[in-house]
């Protein structure tokens, strides 16, 4: 039998140290593929965005966010859209996912109320402290969010509406998609104008008066997770994240109240 060159021996320990580590890659690469996909309102970007890096951290697990009007979030959902976690801006969406039967019933939970205020341009001309001030000639576009889909747009309307400003003001509104984008419109000057979640207020990115709770109904936020998940233990874990130690402080550091029984 003809020996084998020393040269061979070692190409086949080569060949076969690279197939077990590709083995091994494939083993940690499937360990390393848990991921949770939150639907989270828009008003929570900031909020959420520091709390997802802190429980990744805490974790190892990754978390994408999709932010956008609750409304539009809900509707993907009960199209199929492939979330784990839906963090509402408004109750009520949370509860026609549940009442569909898309959602896990314990998981449901109020996690934080929201507030609205006024926002300007800090270098602007016009400064606005009052509802009342909208009705200013310099103010030519007042951006909101829209009420149709996005709970902050009808926080919005209704504390017009109670100002008895509703009708007046109509002509000057401009609907951002979100609550995100709203802001954006008063950013980039688009809106001399506009009325934006405290959670998104930056300061010195805008002058902002906060609107009385009493002028709209409670920005009561609720989350949970959705039954077709297949991550039901991780979704669980980042929902307690948020109401735990580590999250309660943070969500009230951008201007949410957090109910007493989360505590």
């Amino acid at each position: 039998m003809k020996r084998q060159p020393l040269s061979y021996f070692i190409t086949i320990m080569i060949l076969s140290f690279t197939i077990l580590s590709a083995c091994g890659n494939d083993n940690s690469n499937q360990e390393s593929q848990d991921e949770l996909l939150i639907a989270a309102a828009s008003d929570l970007t900031l909020a959420f965005t520091e709390l997802g890096s802190l429980f990744e951290e805490e974790t190892g697990i990754a978390v994408t966010f999709s932010f956008g009007s609750t409304g539009q979030l809900a509707d993907q959902i009960e199209n199929g859209a492939p979330f784990d976690v839906f963090a509402a801006a408004n109750v009520s969406f949370v509860d026609r996912l549940q009442e569909a039967g898309l959602l896990f019933d314990d998981t449901q939970t109020t996690y934080a109320f929201g507030r609205v205020g006024m926002a300007t341009l800090p270098n602007s001309s016009v400064q606005i402290e009052s509802l009342e001030e909208l009705t200013d000639p310099a103010v030519k576009k007042i951006a909101i969010a829209n009420p149709d889909h996005a709970p902050y747009g009808l926080a919005a309307k209704q504390a017009l509406e109670t100002a008895g400003l509703w009708e007046e003001v109509q002509e000057k509104l401009v609907y951002g998609r979100n609550i995100s984008d709203t802001l954006s419109y008063i950013e980039t000057g688009n809106a001399e104008a506009g009325i934006i979640a405290l959670s998104l207020y930056q300061e010195g990115s805008v002058h902002f008066s906060i609107i009385d709770a009493s002028m709209h109904e409670p920005l009561e936020q609720s989350i949970a997770v959705i039954n077709r998940t297949s991550q039901e233990a991780l979704a669980r874990e980042f929902i307690d994240f948020i109401l735990g130690p580590i999250g309660k402080p943070i969500m009230e550091q951008y201007g949410f109240s957090v109910p007493e029984e989360n505590e």
